[in-house]
């Protein structure tokens, strides 16, 4: 007679993984976190002109948004693992809001160091966003799609938004941020009604950690760079190349992700298909600079932002799928921080424009994608074959 297995209680707070429409309600507060990160690229050029901030100050503003995004998003996800995902994402939205309440301050007052802490907080509260509430939602909703969907929605809607005030509204550098405010703070008012989904009791199988962890080093990560590379190449680089005007930048700031969001929404991906869209948007992206073509870069801004669905598509499905339930949120946090490292793209071809010309630059980076799809491509193959060559001579020990 064999003994049953012994099942370990669920902690008091758990609850189902898929609730239905309480994912949908908590996912609202990615679309606040996407929000809060382009409604400031939209103003950067409005931010010059009135402020008459140096580029070195522009850099600044930038970095220090990197810097308190990947330390939250390091931080926060073995927290949200430890602690509970939806408290960690609540107190992470209350930050959120108060970065946009320091950034209308520090517009209304022209105070530097202000906008510097503003940008910095945003950063910290979109990074702990981005960790605990794509685990969170993942869980309420099961559906590993949904915090890129919503996330990429406020990317889109945040910009364009922000850069249609200040192009027509009075008190520009304050009112272009009401909106957020708003949503922010009824983002937090639709999450409370969610629950949290519990801390999973770890499962001890270190050959099956240890395996699906030299998968997502080998296929996702690599891949991750990617997602934020081709949207700010659309909205960043094309933009300042061709010297466009701000409703212009406004318009690449929500075509780009608009277009990652409808192509996430219909399209499974693929890694290879994801690189590929990259290098036809990035080959785009060559000739509209070389030619000073503005209908051009928005193409380029489009296939760019396709590149940008799959690769984000495909990165957070795989992250879910192979990370192991206790350490969901620390497992996407590092699929974002890889992801983010993308977003120096911009900064990276600006130093190199001494030595050559973007077009050139821009070809450079095609045939990077281009030779990443044919990695990504031969390394899909590769477990197959091994697994075949494997498993025959376990069988046969079996037998």
């Amino acid at each position: 007679m064999t003994t049953p297995p012994v099942t370990a209680p669920a902690p008091a707070t758990a609850v189902p993984v898929a609730t239905g429409t309480r994912g949908a309600r908590a996912a609202w507060i990615m679309l606040a976190s996407g929000w809060s990160a382009n409604q400031f690229s939209a103003l950067l050029g409005a931010y010059r002109s009135r402020f008459g901030l140096t580029e070195s100050t522009v850099t600044g503003l930038f970095a220090v948004y990197v810097v308190g995004l990947i330390t939250a998003l390091l931080i926060a996800g073995p927290l949200a693992d430890r602690r509970g995902r939806r408290r960690v994402a609540l107190v992470a939205l209350a930050l959120n809001v108060l970065s946009t309440l320091l950034l209308m301050v520090g517009g209304a007052w022209g105070a530097t160091w202000l906008l510097l802490s503003g940008r910095f907080l945003t950063g910290v509260s979109a990074g702990a966003l981005l960790a605990a509430g794509s685990a969170w939602i993942k869980e309420l909703s099961d559906s590993p799609r949904r915090p890129g969907l919503f996330v990429s929605a406020g990317f889109a809607t945040g910009g364009l938004v922000a850069a249609l005030i200040a192009q027509w509204a009075p008190w520009p550098m304050v009112t272009a941020y009401v909106p957020h405010v708003v949503l922010g703070v009824a983002a937090g008012w639709l999450a409370l009604a969610a629950p949290e989904t519990g801390r999973p009791t770890p499962v001890h199988s270190p050959e099956a950690h240890e395996h699906t962890g030299h998968r997502f080093r080998r296929t996702v990560l690599p891949l991750a760079p990617w997602v934020f590379a081709a949207p700010t190449i659309g909205f960043v680089t094309l933009p300042s190349t061709l010297h466009t005007g701000l409703i212009l930048t406004g318009v690449a700031t929500a075509v780009v992700p608009g277009t990652g969001l409808l192509t996430a929404r219909r399209v499974r991906s693929t890694p290879t298909a994801g690189l590929l869209v990259v290098a036809a948007g990035t080959a785009t992206a060559a000739v509209a600079a070389a030619t000073e073509n503005e209908p051009l870069a928005l193409l380029a801004a489009i296939v760019l932002g396709a590149g940008y669905g799959l690769s984000l598509t495909y990165g957070l499905t795989r992250t879910a799928a192979l990370a192991p339930a206790h350490q969901l949120a620390r497992w996407t946090a590092r699929f974002w921080t890889a992801a983010y490292l993308g977003m120096f793209t911009p900064y990276v071809l600006t130093l190199l424009g001494h030595v050559t010309t973007t077009p050139v630059l821009l070809t450079a980076i095609t045939l990077l994608a281009l030779a990443h799809a044919v990695l990504s491509s031969r390394q899909v193959e590769r477990p197959t074959r091994r697994r075949t060559r494997d498993t025959f001579p376990q069988f046969l020990q079996k037998r």
